[in-house]
Formats: structure tokens, C-alpha cells, sequence
């Protein structure tokens, strides 16, 4: 196992790793936002690999091929040892219907929803308590923050999850469920072209101890120095990147000129571009976690050295600069000044 710092998730006793493993792709193609099929072994040895590599969370969902994703999850962290197993995060708020399999998913605050969600997570993943239980979207249907938030408390209290937490949550749902009890965590997407966290969760979280686990800093495989214009045309059909403005025309042009400043420095450290991806996120204050995700082992070899990696001005200037010519995202083009966020949290 390799060693890597770790930090504290807000005010609770667990200390995580600055990168954290995302199964999203682990629940293959059997949902609407599968990124195309994923033999299971490969999740598996996978998720292993990033364990070994020295990761201590990983980050899933029920809805991710509509429970596989939690079941494997469970079968490989119950592989390890107790004292090495990861601690595991997942999420409910998501109610699908098994006769349409790729279906939009409801979101619902439904708290007789969310009681069933978290003892279906227990069972699926093999556990007797779950790490972090997180609402995964701000519901569409009556319920709000009053309904839902104290659910989760509950639950804390009554030991069946150690931590709770808000994803995709606005500032206003993370004040409004604080005054009912404490977010451990908030989860929103964050990368170099989409910027708008730092403008307002980031900090927020920050000043109220709440931790901040971001995903997508790879956006979905965008910024890794590998997607190009023939990449994207040839997705299948299952892959919801097929159709998404940001991975074709003018808009995949653009990102594709930010990543071209990330594989510059790349080149020049003798990292991948997807490890300058993944810190250019580490590199705000008041991030706790990026999750980062792989569908094969040697995958997590572009991305596990962003752990150890601090951006120096110039290259955090020279991203912003790209961002800022190819006019992409909204936000906070760099960190607002270099700051050291490499200690361990005992």
C-alpha cells in the first residue's frame, strides 16, 4: 500500500486521502449516464488497484447502474483487511424503475425514500455502517432541505452512517440544512472549465468546517490529453458524452485548447496531463478531495501523482491564461495565491 497525506473530512474523525476512487463507471451501461460497457473484473481489479495505489475513499451511488456499482464496491473493499479497507461514500435521493433501464432517474427528498436507500446501500455494499451518506441532487418533486436534512441526521445519530453530506447542493440549501444540523461535507463538480464551486461552495464550506469533495476534475475524461474530435464521433450510443456540447464542435474546440496549456506542463514535469488536471483542483484552499475516476488499473498511473503535486505561479498563470483566451467556464481562473496544501491531519 502506498502512503499517501491525508486529510480531515470537516470536523469528523476521518482522515482522507486528497484523492478519493469514483465507481460511477463501475455501474456500466445499464443507466442513463453509463459511459458505454464495463466488464465487470475490470471494476473490480480496478478499484483494487486504486486501494493498493494507497486510496482511502471511494465515492459511489446507488443509482450507478442501479445498484451494481454499490455491490461491487462491497465485494472488492471486503477483499482487504479491516485495517485496509477504504472507507466507503455513497449517496440516495434516486429512485429508478427497473422496466426502463436507462431511464432519467426521479429525484426525490422522500424521507420513506431515503430510510429504504440507506438500508438497501447496507445490504448491497456488505456493511454495518456506511462512512459518508450523502443526498445526491436538490430534489424536483415537494420535499425540500426541512424534509429530507433531518432524515439524515437522524441516521447519524443512530449510527447507521458516520457522516452526512449535500451534492450538487447551492450555498442556500448548505446554509439552510446547517441550521438543522452539520454538513460533514459538501460534493459539487469542479474542474479548470467548470470553475463556479470556488466562487461560492468552496469557501462557504471552508469558513464552516465543512469538507469539499469535488468531482469530475477530469471532466469525464475531457482533460486528460487524450479525447479528441475523432474520439468523441466514435463514442456509442450508451455514452452520454456523444451528444454533450462540451465534447463536440466549437465547444470540445475550446476545452481542447485548455488542455493543450494542462499537457504543456505536463510534458515539461513528466507527468500525464490528467495528474496537472487533478492538482490544478487539489491546488484551492478549502478542497478536501477530488474524485477521480478509471475504468482499467493502469489508468490511475496518468492521475495518482496529482496527490503530490503543487503548481507553482507560473503554471497556475499559465492555465489561467488559457482558460481566460479560449473563454470556457465561469469563475475563478486559478487559485486566488499559492498556498501549501500538502500536511497530514493527525
Amino acid at each position: 500500500m502506498t502512503a499517501l497525506d491525508r486529510r480531515r473530512l470537516g470536523t469528523t474523525d476521518m482522515l482522507v486521502t486528497p484523492l478519493g476512487f469514483g465507481s460511477l463507471a463501475m455501474g456500466g451501461a445499464q443507466w442513463i449516464s453509463g459511459r458505454g460497457e464495463q466488464h465487470e473484473d475490470d471494476s473490480r481489479s480496478t478499484a483494487r488497484a486504486a486501494i493498493e495505489a494507497g486510496i482511502n475513499w471511494i465515492d459511489t451511488a446507488p443509482v450507478y447502474g442501479r445498484g451494481l456499482a454499490e455491490e461491487l464496491v462491497g465485494s472488492v473493499a471486503r477483499d482487504f483487511a479491516e485495517a485496509d479497507r477504504p472507507y466507503i461514500f455513497t449517496k440516495a435521493g434516486l429512485s429508478w424503475s427497473d422496466d426502463d433501464p436507462r431511464g432519467a432517474p426521479v429525484r426525490t427528498g422522500s424521507p420513506e425514500r431515503i430510510i429504504t436507500e440507506v438500508e438497501d446501500s447496507l445490504r448491497r455494499l456488505g456493511v454495518d455502517r456506511i462512512d459518508l451518506f450523502q443526498m445526491h441532487w436538490p430534489p424536483l418533486d415537494a420535499y425540500r432541505v426541512a424534509d429530507y436534512w433531518p432524515v439524515f441526521a437522524k441516521l447519524r445519530e443512530q449510527g447507521k452512517v458516520r457522516a452526512i453530506g449535500l451534492s450538487n447542493h447551492t450555498v442556500e440549501e448548505l446554509r439552510a440544512a446547517e441550521e438543522i444540523a452539520h454538513v460533514d461535507s459538501m460534493q459539487p463538480p469542479f474542474s479548470v472549465i467548470n470553475r463556479d464551486a470556488a466562487s461560492d461552495v468552496i469557501p462557504v464550506s471552508r469558513r464552516q468546517r465543512t469538507a469539499v469533495l469535488a468531482y469530475a476534475p477530469m471532466e469525464s475524461g475531457l482533460l486528460t490529453g487524450t479525447f479528441t474530435a475523432t474520439r468523441a464521433a466514435t463514442l456509442p450510443g450508451t455514452d452520454w458524452r456523444r451528444d454533450h456540447a462540451d465534447f463536440t464542435g466549437e465547444g470540445l474546440e475550446r476545452n481542447l485548447r485548455v488542455v493543450n496549456a494542462l499537457s504543456a506542463i505536463g510534458a515539461a514535469r513528466g507527468v500525464p496531463t490528467s495528474a496537472i488536471a487533478v492538482a490544478w483542483t487539489l491546488a484551492f484552499d478549502g478542497l478536501t478531495g477530488a474524485i477521480v475516476g478509471a475504468r482499467k488499473p493502469q489508468q490511475i498511473d496518468d492521475w495518482i501523482d496529482a496527490a503530490s503535486i503543487e503548481l507553482t505561479d507560473a503554471e497556475l498563470d499559465s492555465i489561467a491564461a488559457a482558460v481566460t483566451a479560449a473563454g470556457v467556464g465561469s469563475g475563478p481562473a486559478r487559485p486566488p495565491a499559492r498556498a501549501s496544501r500538502r500536511s497530514t491531519t493527525a
